[in-house]
């Protein structure tokens, strides 16, 4: 292989999806996967021998989640770049990604297009992402800065907004169904409102969410 090749371990719990990016990345000169793994503490073992340029990681990973591992695999290779590949695109877990460290963020409908192309942008000092992920991102900062909600209590009522109830909810935020509830107590509290239909009322005409 060549030497100059970009070295990438791919970390991902989905088999078929796991061997897809394989194959993706396998077929384009200049790119070389050094190595697969179903969970990030074997990526993490292997980290220094592997000695990557990139690593893409999915978010819900068995054991350790790629949200957490990410200053892991920093700690061992602080000039390693990470690619987050994941199918959950709340605003918390954008957030803790991009800010624990990755340098790219795009969710798995991404295109193969996209994703070589985000690579490419990434080894060239560039950051990328989903465009679902970036309008988050840029709503984020277009967002009322006097907003009495907090950043937990707005990403939870944006999600009941999409129409998603609190199992989902938690499960997708990592956090229990109690924890929701509590938050969406404090929403309702916050805004004056009794209830789901006013707050996202309120919250869209106040420029909440």
């Amino acid at each position: 292989m060549d030497e100059q090749s970009v070295r990438i371990v791919i970390v991902e719990d989905d088999k078929v999806i796991r061997e897809g990016y394989r194959f993706l990345i396998g077929e384009k000169q200049g790119y070389q996967v050094i190595n697969t793994y179903s969970t990030a503490e074997q990526a993490i073992k292997k980290l220094h021998e592997d000695n990557p340029d990139l690593v893409m990681l999915d978010v819900g990973l068995p054991g350790i989640s790629g949200i957490e591992a990410i200053p892991k695999i920093k700690s061992i290779l602080p000039q390693v770049l990470i690619l987050i590949c994941t199918v959950h695109d709340t605003e918390e877990i954008i957030f803790r990604a991009l800010a624990n460290g990755a340098s790219g963020y795009l969710t798995k409908n991404s295109s193969a297009v996209k994703i070589m192309e985000s690579i490419r942008e990434i080894m060239q000092g560039g950051a990328s992402m989903s465009a679902n992920v970036a309008q988050l991102v840029i709503r984020s900062f277009q967002r009322n800065s006097h907003s009495p909600l907090s950043r937990r209590e707005t990403q939870i009522l944006e999600e009941i907004a999409k129409g998603k109830n609190r199992r989902v909810i938690a499960d997708e935020l990592f956090i229990d169904n109690e924890t929701v509830k509590s938050h969406i107590k404090n929403i309702y509290a916050k805004l004056n409102v009794h209830s789901k239909a006013d707050a996202i009322r309120t919250a869209k005409e106040n420029k909440l969410i």
